[in-house]
């Protein structure tokens, strides 16, 4: 039934209306498409062509030359500078390489950006590049550019990728669960297993999230042996994604262990005699499929976790509990098989062997382990005898980390590594380059500069590059002298004057108080370009709970941090805030929430936003938004759910929303093995978002993948189970045939989380539609 106003009723709710535009509640009744296009140049695909000098790719070919990719208005340049002069040339005539590399790869090739072309440089010999191209490799002249395919010996099906031995004669690969060898000479191929089968093959690295045909393997130092191993899944449960297309859909089927499994995948440990195709059984029962780090037993693109004996004739290697809490340090006698244990290390709640590096060490020549540990709170490095398994030294002490262990020269004893935290004054958070003698000795600051640092050393160790910035100074590049760290010369200087002048400003560092009212939390805020410190804005937390890594992503120089600026430029400021239960502090710190994952770091970031709410009179914390991805998209729905008076949006993408619902090896490191009682009940019921899902009174904006093999979808849909069970209002967007990172379905997923943003926390008009370019 309609309601019939009068002229004077009318008249008075038009002066209404006027006075609050007036006052600015209605200021933001839209977001035009100029607005967008504003945030779309804020997207690092846009942002980082424009900043100078900014180098990436280093690559040293030997030890006193290196190759860099340098980019300014002209375009992008591969370098090489030649380390004993400091002199810096073109690397190879770019039009000319260009040409060559278009003519015999049919792709087109564009002389000004070949870092959209070129994926790897290397150098073949003296007078040659080996230069890949989207996946292809080509035999390069270097003086009068002219390329051809490098030979590649073709295989039968189903052959992985191989594993190169260490003198460049051979490869490594699996095929059909067993390891062969190929010559790369010749092409000659010889099988050295014969009794792997389906589910029980040789240095498979088909586990949970990861499932690829790489050869997980470690070979001897003279290329004559390989330590691997037969990996038993024969029991392990199986994980099914099934795609979407016309016909009968495309169905993917692999191993996938869930935690409280009582069959997970094992590993059992063989070293194999290349000449002889002869396997050696390392006398041990099988042993989990674990690192001392991550969760995959391979770690970083090897297999830390074995060491070889320069001689060749042992390996040392690291054995880790299910549950990560235990870890055994072991040797093996590679012609025997027989296995000696050295020393064990036991943690509360879960043992790493690094901060996001693998950083112990075999010095076989003088019968020494060098170890990483936080037993004293803190990351530091310990050597042990060998023969008794006894502790030698503490290499390094204090209240800061050794974080990464980038280089160790038995000959003179020197370690050189990355630490966070020393330097009094300095961010937290920075790294630094260090060496320190293993017998005697304080480290050695070798970037002194108070900024984030990242490290190429020379292969013989004399010199480094070092890349340092702040997230609101462009990138110094330097060569230093990596034995007092005496700059050798300047490689390059960033310039941000053509970021500047299309609009960039930089985040704001901000830092507030944890949860516990004393500890010191890290973070970036961003603001739009166009800031009135008179308005009121809503507040977005871009969230990464860890326990890996943190929400910011970096402390150095970005030009993008994701989309934050580019959400910040359509009215927001958007937040992002290391909490509790992140690395690279303390071991306290970081077992924060140890054994409670639904924690999700979120006291910390309620807190934190409260505090900036108080700082800065233009944030409006009635309207506080949270987003993240995967770990960030669990944090979003535990967000949503567990504290509903205080966030009213949410967009949780491809959550792990149920820790029983992903693979065993991440959710039994920080959250345990699962333990139910008599009454049913168990230790990851609280963690579970669906049991907190009919709390739900904002607005939450679920995305999943549905083929996403690294968190499978059913974690997305055991929590929309429960909203429609709850009768919860709520959105969902499911992708058909998208991974954990949703490839081309990005910018569309970007645009919708702009437009949910928009909508509903700055309540706001948005344009239909908008369409996001994908990064050229």
């Amino acid at each position: 039934m309609g309601i019939k106003l009068d002229r004077g009723a009318t008249s008075a709710l038009l002066v209404c209306a006027g006075s609050l535009l007036a006052s600015g509640a209605f200021a933001q009744a839209r977001v035009t498409e100029e607005d967008y296009a504003r945030a779309e140049r804020m997207l690092s695909a846009n942002t980082v062509p424009l900043v100078d000098h900014a180098i990436s790719g280093v690559k040293w070919l030997d030890d006193t030359h290196f190759l860099y990719v340098d980019n300014d208005a002209k375009g992008v340049r591969v370098m090489r500078m030649d380390a004993a002069t400091g002199q810096a040339t073109i690397a190879f005539d770019h039009p000319r390489m260009a040409k060559a590399l278009a003519g015999v790869s049919g792709k087109q090739v564009d002389a000004k950006r070949l870092d959209k072309t070129i994926s790897a440089v290397e150098l073949a010999d003296k007078g040659r590049y080996d230069i890949a191209v989207k996946g292809t490799h080509y035999l390069c002249e270097i003086e009068k550019p002219h390329c051809v395919a490098k030979p590649v010996h073709e295989g039968k099906a189903g052959d992985g990728p191989g594993n190169a031995s260490p003198d460049g004669k051979r490869e490594a690969f699996i095929r059909d669960w067993n390891l062969w060898v190929r010559d790369l000479a010749t092409g000659k191929e010889t099988q050295l297993t014969t009794d792997g089968v389906k589910d029980f093959g040789y240095a498979t690295n088909n586990a949970g999230w990861v499932h690829d045909d790489s050869a997980i393997l470690v070979w001897s130092p003279d290329s004559s042996k390989i330590a691997t191993f037969q990996q038993d899944q024969r029991k392990t449960g199986e994980m099914t994604l099934v795609g979407t297309n016309v016909g009968h859909p495309r169905v993917e089927t692999w191993k996938y262990p869930f935690v409280g499994d009582k069959d997970v995948t094992m590993i059992e440990r063989v070293v194999i005699d290349v000449p002889a195709a002869k396997v050696v059984r390392l006398k041990m029962p099988p042993d989990q499929h674990r690192s001392t780090q991550c969760d995959d037993v391979s770690c970083f693109g090897g297999w830390e976790d074995v060491q070889w004996a320069k001689d060749g004739k042992s390996i040392a290697f690291a054995s880790t509990s299910r549950d990560h809490t235990m870890t055994w340090v072991r040797t093996a006698d590679v012609s025997t098989g027989e296995v000696r244990d050295i020393f064990d290390e036991s943690a509360k709640n879960w043992f790493e062997s690094g901060i996001n590096a693998i950083n112990w060490r075999y010095l076989s020549d003088s019968n020494e382990i060098l170890w990483w540990s936080q037993r004293s709170n803190w990351g530091h490095l310990y050597l042990y005898d060998l023969s008794t398994g006894k502790l030698k030294r503490q290499v390094t002490q204090g209240d800061w980390n050794v974080a990464e262990v980038l280089r160790l020269d038995p000959a003179s004893r020197t370690v050189w590594f990355t630490g966070v935290n020393r330097e009094a004054g300095h961010h937290p958070y920075h790294q630094h380059l260090y060496r320190v003698n293993l017998d005697s000795g304080e480290p050695t600051l070798l970037s002194p500069e108070d900024a984030q640092h990242t490290f190429r050393l020379s292969p013989d160790g004399a010199r480094v590059v070092d890349i340092y910035s702040t997230t609101a100074v462009a990138p110094v590049s330097v060569l230093r002298d990596a034995n007092d760290g005496k700059v050798l010369a300047e490689v390059a200087k960033g310039d941000l004057t053509r970021l500047k002048a299309a609009g960039w400003v930089a985040p704001e560092p901000i830092v507030v108080k944890a949860r516990d009212g004393k500890t010191d939390l890290y973070g970036t805020m961003f603001k739009p370009s166009n800031f009135d410190p008179n308005k009121k804005y809503p507040i977005v937390n871009y969230v990464y709970p860890g326990p890996q890594v943190g929400s910011v992503r970096t402390y150095g120089f970005a030009s993008a941090h994701g989309d934050n600026q580019a959400l910040a430029e359509l009215g927001f400021i958007v937040v992002a805030i290391d909490g509790m239960g992140t690395p690279y502090r303390s071991k306290a710190f970081h077992d924060a929430y140890a054994k409670d994952v639904g924690d999700n770091t979120l006291p910390d970031q309620v807190t934190g936003m409260k505090q900036l709410a108080e700082r800065y009179p233009y944030i409006d914390l009635s309207r506080a938004g949270i987003w993240g991805h995967s770990g960030g998209g669990n944090a979003t729905g535990t967000a949503m759910f567990r504290y509903p008076d205080f966030f009213k949006v949410g967009i949780a993408e491809s959550g792990n929303h149920d820790n029983r619902n992903y693979e065993d090896d991440w959710a039994e490191k920080w959250q345990g093995l699962l333990v139910a009682g008599k009454d049913g009940k168990t230790n990851y019921d609280d963690q579970a978002n669906q049991n907190h899902a009919p709390k739900l009174k904002g607005k939450l904006f679920l995305i999943h993948g549905l083929m996403d093999d690294n968190v499978p979808p059913s974690s997305t849909l055991l929590v929309v189970d429960a909203l429609i069970k709850a009768n919860k209002d709520f959105d969902l967007l499911l992708l058909p045939n998208a991974r954990h990172g949703y490839g081309e379905y990005s910018p569309y997923v970007m645009r919708k989380r702009w437009d949910y943003f928009v909508e509903h926390l700055l309540g706001a008009e948005h344009p239909v539609e908008y369409a996001v370019k994908p990064a050229r």
